[in-house]
């Protein structure tokens, strides 16, 4: 390949994959919030016996009033939905692994290499589905209806994969794996576990029955789910311009397993505020 032509080719895919990043997680984080607000107001409202449920915002020199509908009368026109960003971001970042790792035989050390560039390939792609795999067998399973429970298994089951990978990877490579994990299972909760419920609950209505609304609860927590998640996503993608103090440490799977944990935190002080 050209190196110029492969230089330009990794420029835009970084560049789409960010910005697809940011529409994404700003709208995820927009709607945890509002909807945060608006129970939060419904909750206040019914004891004071009050019966507004809305939202006032103010942008761009614009006033707008929300109001979150369970059980909507009339649909609208147009309904938008928020589901190419995630895909987008996925396809551009699993491209940058494939030109960047994978074809330029970057999964493994160059020296002492604990197995084959091309084993690590395999590893690698069987890894992404696997993640998703265990992750919604768990948050499926009866252990995954305790959230701590849940959360515990996980934890501990990312320290595991977290030394796994320093171990056997390039340092480098292995906090890029455990990323596109994360991503990985973030946009199949959209495709998988958000989306289909949504487009049940919209048939419903456009046939005049009342959806399902445990279904809502559903794809609502598994949209939580990707707000803590993508904390640990973003630091995995920043810690390549930070290698003595990230993945090029003598600790790096322990500081991996740390971050992780502490983006959870951050997210859930962002979730209440």
């Amino acid at each position: 390949m050209n190196p110029d032509f492969s230089e330009w080719l990794k420029l835009i895919l970084r560049w789409t994959h960010v910005f697809a990043g940011i529409l994404w997680v700003g709208t995820t984080y927009f709607f945890t919030w509002l909807d945060g607000r608006l129970t939060e107001f419904e909750s206040k409202n019914a004891a004071d016996g009050k019966t507004e449920k809305n939202v006032w915002l103010v942008h761009s020199g614009g006033f707008y009033l929300i109001e979150k509908q369970k059980r909507p009368q009339l649909m609208p026109q147009v309904l938008h939905w928020f589901k190419w960003e995630s895909l987008i971001t996925w396809l551009s970042g699993i491209l940058l692994l494939g030109l960047m790792y994978y074809h330029g035989g970057m999964m493994v050390p160059l020296e002492d290499a604990r197995m084959s560039p091309h084993a690590a390939m395999a590893w690698s792609f069987g890894l992404l589905i696997a993640g998703w795999a265990v992750y919604d067998l768990i948050w499926r399973s009866p252990l995954g209806k305790n959230e701590y429970v849940g959360i515990t298994i996980s934890f501990a089951l990312i320290v595991g994969l977290a030394w796994g990978l320093c171990h056997y990877f390039a340092e480098r490579a292995a906090y890029m794996q455990l990323g596109a994990m994360f991503g990985t299972i973030m946009t199949a909760n959209v495709w998988m576990r958000i989306l289909p419920p949504q487009r049940r609950m919209v048939a419903a209505l456009k046939e005049g029955r009342a959806p399902d609304l445990t279904e809502g609860a559903s794809a609502k927590r598994r949209s939580k789910h990707n707000t803590f998640i993508v904390q640990p996503v973003v630091f995995l993608m920043l810690s390549n311009h930070y290698p003595t103090i990230t993945y090029g440490h003598h600790y790096n799977w322990i500081i991996l397993s740390g971050l992780v944990l502490a983006g959870w935190l951050v997210a859930k002080i962002i979730r209440r505020a």
